[in-house]
């Protein structure tokens, strides 16, 4: 029915079983990711299970691979990227290849920039393995209750993923691994969403994520696609000002 439809777009809901908890006096999500949530506390001590803050989740020791530790907090007042991977997914080798380079780029025109890799390993040895490449820090691999919180905080359900957030912890861009392949130059850190996108192969993906229009121009023309941007751009921009006043994801 009309109202179904309605319900998995609202919700974006793109594969089953979903579980989305709301909350009723306001009908805001509270968490998106309920079937991680049960599965993580089945007892409910957790309890309304609301999202908390990225600090508190993210709290206790992390490590850099030279087996230095370093507290949490150390990444307060950075930009933040939250790093979803493991070395057995292929697309997940071929991206930290590119942003260990970014991460070099941004560092060096001296951003406050730090990446935190959330293993999704089947081992401790093909973490270490994998972390070995990695200039930054990660949660320790044994502490699979802070990893796990992660990933429910974000509602991941699939890698590799970049979550980049400001450094006040509030999420800037789910979409990291699209905004660093097509900027390799790192010119748009840190990614601030755009209202009109120019559609390619790394950013399609967008598309599976919530209603788009997609408005298909002459490519030959240089003019005619410059003239669609100005034509939708204020449009779009109105669109995310309303969602943002409400507080509501676009």
């Amino acid at each position: 029915s009309l109202l179904q439809l309605k319900l998995w777009n609202k919700y974006r809901v793109s594969n089953i079983p979903s579980l989305i908890f709301i909350d009723a006096s306001t009908g805001k999500v509270v968490c998106r990711n309920g079937l991680l949530v049960i599965r993580d506390d089945p007892e409910g001590l957790e309890f309304p299970w609301g999202p908390k803050p990225f600090s508190e989740v993210v709290a206790g020791p992390l490590l850099r691979n030279n087996g230095q530790t370093l507290d949490s907090s150390a990444l307060e007042g950075s930009h933040v990227g939250v790093y979803f991977s493991a070395h057995w997914c292929p697309p997940c080798r071929s991206l930290t290849r590119v942003l260990v380079e970014s991460y070099r780029k941004i560092k060096e025109a001296g951003q406050k920039f730090e990446i935190l890799f959330v293993s999704a390993d089947r081992s401790e040895d093909s973490f270490k393995q994998y972390f070995s490449e990695m200039p930054w820090v990660a949660v320790p691999y044994a502490d699979e209750g802070r990893r796990s919180r992660l990933n429910r905080l974000y509602g991941i359900q699939g890698i590799p993923t970049l979550i980049v957030l400001d450094s006040k912890g509030e999420v800037i861009t789910r979409q990291g691994r699209v905004e660093v392949l097509n900027d390799v130059e790192c010119r748009e850190f840190p990614w601030h969403p755009k209202p009109v996108l120019e559609l390619t192969d790394s950013n399609a993906v967008q598309l599976n994520e919530g209603p788009c229009l997609v408005l298909f121009v002459d490519s030959e023309d240089d003019g005619e696609s410059e003239a669609a941007k100005q034509l939708i751009q204020p449009i779009a921009e109105k669109i995310i000002a309303k969602y943002k006043a409400k507080d509501e994801e676009a």
